[in-house]
């Protein structure tokens, strides 16, 4: 059964930070690119960061370049999102993704809440 279990989320002040993380299991995590995905309410989901499957390139969205940074761990089947310098536009429900475009393999997590707010 695949599993994809974020934690991390919370409530940080502006300028804080957090990170977030993905464990995986139930499919060949190594071999997936990974994706952290965001969505506030009224919004459509957007990619905020991804990470091939060996690590080797790193893609961001515009609005996080620089103060975002995702890794991944693949002896441990997990991923990560370090958020620094947060912003009250960052609040969302942040998603992980597994892709595996060669198989046409699409996983999402639940997803976690992060609110930015003083």
């Amino acid at each position: 059964q695949v599993q994809l279990v974020e934690s991390g989320g919370g409530l940080v002040q502006p300028g804080g930070s957090l990170r977030l993380s993905c464990e995986a299991s139930g499919f060949t995590f190594s071999v997936y690119r990974m994706n952290w995905y965001r969505q506030a309410p009224g919004t459509e989901r957007e990619l905020v960061a991804g990470i091939t499957n060996g690590g080797g390139r790193l893609e961001y969205a515009d609005s996080v370049k620089g103060r975002f940074t995702i890794s991944r761990d693949n002896a441990k089947n997990t991923v990560y999102l370090q958020m620094n310098s947060l912003k009250p536009e960052d609040t969302a429900r942040y998603y992980c993704n597994a892709q595996l475009i060669a198989l046409n393999r699409n996983y999402w997590g639940q997803g976690t809440q992060v609110t930015v707010s003083s």
